[in-house]
């Protein structure tokens, strides 16, 4: 009897291999280019204008080389500054440099990096009313290399694959600001694609395809979460340095005019800012909602809330892990200290223990509840510890000096660092005694979802005993702080590596120590090491520069913007759903453009300033119940007379927000021009606020009477509103 051998899985083989192909194409962040677009030929440098630097740590700074020349050369260089390069096309290319002081070598200054660039739409004007957000760059987030693709693709490899060196063109936008909807329509039709494709062609080709789709996933959520960390640091600075000048002005107004006021360090107050306050509202909260599933779909209205929620979990969280660490380490005779960034905000914490107390407390009482680390007072390792100590000085009271003639000196051995702003517990990222103790517990999660979802096929939505049985795990472990099967430390680890580069008071041994130790840890094959990411960010700031002054790279990129961004002044909803539906079908590669003629650019200048007014009423409703407290009068009544002298190109945001205004305003003027917005506009939204407002007026008032005036004039032109909405207006609000 013959037997016949296996065949060898050819057919799941050539499954994968067009699943590398795929992933590493269709996948892949870069746009269709013309032949055009890839020629090398270097256009003249660019113009830049000089702008005074702002005060304390955040200043804005000219790409010219006079910069570095004369008393300029001689001035401190600030934690951050942005450095702006005007483009050709009538745009500018902002960019936040650091200085890393966590890097300084002995005897040099500290090295300053770029870190995050913005392109600003300005129309070639300085009007900054038609100014518009298109790209953010995190200059340290590279399209990965085909190695470190394939590598991801392979399930269950859990680890960092080497570096990428080396970089080919300009880099890729981390985030699309005009194109926000169509990341999270492209995030669906790669979901469907999953579940209707590759998950049909066997278990192969279904975990190898998500494992890409994850890692590609946890990468960008990575370099997301640590240019949101450098804005709102960034942010807080500025906000900083604008209070102390606010405060020193008025010192000066206020002095006498005989005394003198020494301010040769004081920073000039009439500086001018690199980003407006609505414009750094806008790049916080596109960030954090491009980490939702439907973050695409939210509009301006929901910025201000997406940011003051984030920062306020933030510190609720960071404040409650702090406590509960600090009394946990008191409790358990260790030493707590946090790590800092520029701004003084604590994000990560250091956990020591005093080598003489190992030898003089044996067997010391550890609970160890939060730490999950092994007891350190029964570890005789300590005893004769051969790793990475400080020596350190503390006075009478415990408090550490640098007295060290009347202080006692103690030697400290580093046990672990966590990380504060994990949800629920603080979050072990290195443990100094056991290199792999981090990783099982980051890795827990993860293969518990891997297994589930690309093995065993088993969805939380399918399968309600293992949705309820997971719910009840996780509630129970989060209780009782054990540190298995928790939420991914991806963010804590991107801002632990912001940590290390920024702050100067962590000794550079324990630095790089902790930087070892920290790529240890990495899940994930796309990955780079911090020296990577800093040698790569200048690379690739090099190359987006040089695409910047070629004429046939970011200029005409910034053109074929605009054309697309006309599409939605040219064409109805029906035709733009198709346009984008194409654009997704397509990878990406088709785009509708217009034509850009004279009256379509006059067009979206104007829809450009109209979407600036309304959204600055819009924060101004948002930020008091009371106007006149907190906002100037004459700027709302500005924004205001401009809506109602350009109604034609408003719509029903900005009669929403012109009801606000009018309800939150006792100033006539103000109401008589909320009112002149909302009679103007020719949409039922704007009819539908009027009515609400008629209603809500005391019976004889005489705002009640101007509001049935102007919808009665609304209904006497009869082109403006449907017979049976006329009819239904009339009901209410009575015949004149």
């Amino acid at each position: 009897m013959n037997r016949s051998r296996p065949k060898f899985p050819w057919r799941d083989v050539v499954r994968v291999l067009v699943l590398l192909a795929v992933v590493s194409l269709g996948w892949s962040d870069n746009p269709a280019q013309t032949p055009e677009q890839t020629a090398v030929r270097l256009a003249p440098a660019a113009k830049t204008s000089p702008i005074e630097d702002p005060p304390v740590s955040a200043s804005v700074a000219n790409t010219d080389k006079e910069k570095a020349e004369g008393a300029e050369a001689n001035k401190p260089v600030p934690q951050f500054r942005v450095e702006r390069l005007q483009i050709s096309s009538g745009a500018e290319l902002m960019t936040i440099f650091g200085r890393l002081d966590g890097l300084a070598e002995t005897g040099k200054s500290a090295p300053e990096v770029p870190l995050v660039s913005v392109l600003r739409d300005t129309l070639g004007d300085d009007n900054p009313e038609n100014d518009r957000l298109r790209y953010v760059w995190m200059l340290t987030y590279t399209q990965p290399s085909m190695t470190k693709r394939i590598a991801a693709a392979i399930p269950f490899l859990y680890r960092r694959v080497g570096n990428k060196k080396n970089i080919s063109g300009p880099p890729n936008p981390i985030l699309n600001l005009a194109h926000a909807k169509r990341a999270t329509w492209n995030r669906f039709f790669w979901w469907g694609l999953q579940n209707a494709f590759f998950d049909t062609y066997g278990m192969p080709l279904k975990a190898s395809s998500r494992s890409y789709r994850q890692n590609l996933s946890d990468y960008r959520k990575a370099h997301v979460t640590q240019a949101l960390s450098i804005l709102g640091t960034y942010e807080k600075l500025e906000q900083r340095a604008r209070d102390e000048n606010e405060f020193l002005a008025k010192r000066v107004d206020e002095a006498p005019a005989t005394s003198e006021i020494n301010d040769g360090s004081t920073p000039l107050l009439d500086t001018r800012q690199a980003f407006a306050p609505g414009e750094m509202l806008e790049l916080r909260a596109r960030l954090l909602l491009s980490n939702n599933t439907f973050g695409g779909l939210y509009g301006p209205d929901k910025y201000e809330s997406t940011v003051t929620s984030y920062g306020t979990k933030s510190l609720d969280v960071s404040g409650h892990n702090w406590e509960l660490l600090r009394q946990q380490a008191e409790s358990d005779g260790l030493y707590f200290e946090p790590l800092t960034m520029p701004d003084g905000t604590a994000t990560h914490a250091l956990l020591w223990i005093s080598k003489d107390e190992v030898v003089a407390q044996n067997g010391r009482r550890f609970s160890g509840r939060f730490l999950n680390i092994s007891n350190p007072w029964k570890d005789k390792r300590l005893k004769q510890w051969s790793g990475y100590s400080e020596t350190r000085y503390f006075d009478a009271e415990n408090r550490r000096t640098t007295d060290t003639h009347a202080a006692r000196r103690v030697e400290m051995i580093p046990l672990a660092v966590y990380g504060l702003n994990h949800p629920k517990i603080p979050a072990l990222l290195i443990d100094f005694r056991a290199s792999m103790n981090p990783k099982k517990r980051e890795m827990s999660l993860r293969v518990l979802n891997d297994v589930t979802n690309n093995v065993l096929s088993i969805s939380s939505f399918g399968n309600w005993p293992y949705f309820a049985g997971r719910k009840v795990y996780s509630f129970l472990t989060g209780r009782r702080g054990i540190d298995i099967n928790q939420p991914s430390r991806v963010r804590s680890y991107s801002e632990l590596k912001l940590v290390l580069a920024f702050n100067s008071t962590v000794n550079p041994r324990l630095r790089d120590e902790l930087q070892r130790r920290l790529e240890t840890v990495s899940l994930n094959p796309m990955s780079n090491d911090m020296n990577s990411e800093i040698e790569l960010a200048h690379k690739q700031y090099a190359a987006l520069v040089e695409f910047a002054r070629r004429e046939n790279g970011l200029p005409a990129k910034v053109e074929r913007d605009r054309r697309e961004e006309m599409v939605s002044l040219a064409h109805g909803p029906a035709m733009r759903f198709l346009f984008g539906l194409g654009n997704i079908v397509t990878f990406g590669r088709y785009v509708h453009r217009e034509d850009g003629s004279p009256e379509l650019k006059q067009r979206m200048e104007l829809a450009r300033r109209v979407r600036y007014h309304t959204a600055l009423l819009d924060r101004v409703v948002r930020s008091t119940p009371q106007i006149e407290v907190a906002w100037e009068l004459p700027n709302v009544r500005a924004s205001l007379r401009f809506l109602a002298d350009n109604a034609s190109a408003a719509n029903g945001s900005a009669a929403k927000v012109a009801a606000k205004v009018f309800e939150r305003t006792n100033d006539s003027e103000s109401r008589t021009l909320c009112l002149d917005v909302l009679s103007r506009i020719n949409d039922k939204t704007a009819r539908k606020e009027m009515l609400r407002l008629f209603r809500e007026q005391q019976p004889n008032s005489e705002w009640r009477t101007s509001v049935a005036e102007r919808l009665r004039k609304a209904v006497s032109e009869g082109d403006r509103i449907k017979a049976a909405d006329a009819k239904s207006v009339l009901a209410e609000i009575g015949q004149p």
